[in-house]
């Protein structure tokens, strides 16, 4: 592993993954809170050492990074209620790397939190109709809902490379026998192919089981500068590189199958100064089957058409060339409506190899990949690269 030529000197230091996937009994903050305990727990830190503060929700507004901080009782000198969607907490850990980084503040604590199952949302279906955008009027009229975003993206790769459904159920089938490892998994009874393809049809030629679940759920990260990590109890996980993107459409342009990963990513590795071939294994953002395939490819590890491939041989198993997901990702793990969080926290418990059965070998660099809102339209995709303290 090369030396990091845009070193931040930062570290993960604590996590914790909320085990329920239905809490109708918690609000969203109470989630947070108590994921807030367990990674500050898990830290060897205090609440009282928190002078970061950063999160979102699928439900807080515009003041609600300050309703979160008088909730928990805190009075930090750094805030961020950034939201890109799925991808805002990856996007954290970096804003809250920079902050370390540049003095602002010392212990920084990401925390999200979700009832989405409890409150029975129909994440995904619904249309645009309520929003403010002024580019609404374009698109609500006709029904165009997240899913539906994805299964023309997943028409579009399918008439140029040749995808197939049975390559995307592949990547369902996968996550779901990752998920069979994980005793917190929501959906843990393995699946065939003949399982997903004979699901009902929810946007041609996605299936149910190529869509996320829907789950309750929350997760905390604590950073630190690696100076002080070094002399915390959990071997420190450092931010190697990092890179936020967006992707939209903008005047006259069509280029549907590039997504922001391919710059977002770039930019990381560029920082990180490794090679896709460094890296151990890969948290990548499952909303959709299709989502896994298009990351895959624009994160630079196949080519463009080659996504199929690369899953239906195996690639992405643990075991493979690149493990994704060992936790069983959004598709059987859990998916409370944002899911980046989660993305990070496997990554670091891989590295500390605390995994059990689904722990990747002896992994030293993780790539987590987080997307928000809908590729083939616009959306956000933020990167990070999470490597051992050697």
């Amino acid at each position: 592993m090369s030396s990091n030529p845009f070193p931040m000197n930062t570290a993960i230091v604590g996590v914790y993954e909320h085990p329920s996937r239905f809490s109708p009994n918690k609000t969203e903050f109470q989630i947070m809170a108590e994921c807030a305990k367990g990674a500050l727990d898990d830290a060897g830190l205090d609440r009282a050492d928190v002078d970061g503060l950063f999160g979102a929700s699928m439900s807080m507004g515009m003041m609600g990074i300050v309703d979160l901080a008088e909730y928990l009782d805190v009075r930090p000198d750094y805030l961020d209620g950034t939201n890109i969607g799925g991808s805002s907490f990856v996007a954290h850990v970096s804003h809250a790397a920079a902050a370390i980084h540049a003095g602002l503040c010392n212990v920084a604590l990401v925390l999200y939190g979700s009832t989405a199952a409890s409150n029975a949302m129909a994440i995904g279906t619904g249309g645009a109709g309520e929003s403010k955008n002024p580019d609404a009027a374009f698109t609500s009229p006709y029904g165009m809902t997240t899913v539906g975003s994805y299964a023309m993206y997943a028409n579009l790769h399918m008439n140029t490379y040749g995808t197939t459904s049975e390559q995307l159920a592949e990547v369902a089938i996968t996550m779901r026998k990752h998920a069979g490892l994980n005793p917190n998994a929501k959906m843990r009874s393995p699946i065939t192919v003949d399982d997903v393809l004979g699901s009902r049809m929810i946007s041609r030629p996605l299936h149910l089981l190529d869509c996320c679940i829907i789950s309750d759920g929350g997760g905390a990260v604590v950073l630190t500068s690696l100076e002080r990590a070094r002399d915390l109890p959990k071997p420190p996980i450092q931010l190697l590189g990092c890179g936020e993107a967006v992707q939209h459409q903008g005047v006259g342009r069509s280029d549907l199958l590039t997504i922001a990963a391919q710059q977002s990513g770039d930019r990381a590795f560029t920082m990180a100064g490794l090679d896709r071939s460094d890296v151990d294994l890969a948290m990548i953002y499952d909303s959709f089957t299709i989502t896994v395939l298009a990351t895959l490819e624009n994160l630079g590890f196949c080519a463009f058409g080659e996504g199929g491939d690369f899953v239906s041989e195996g690639g992405i198993s643990i075991g493979g060339s690149l493990p994704v997901n060992p936790d069983g990702g959004g598709l059987s793990s859990n998916h409370p409506g944002m899911r980046g969080i989660f993305l990070v926290i496997e990554a670091v418990k891989q590295l500390r190899q605390e995994c059990d059965a689904r722990q990747v070998g002896d992994p030293e660099v993780a790539l987590a990949h987080g997307t928000g809102g809908t590729i083939g339209d616009k959306h956000s995709g933020a990167t990070l690269i999470l490597g051992v303290d050697r």
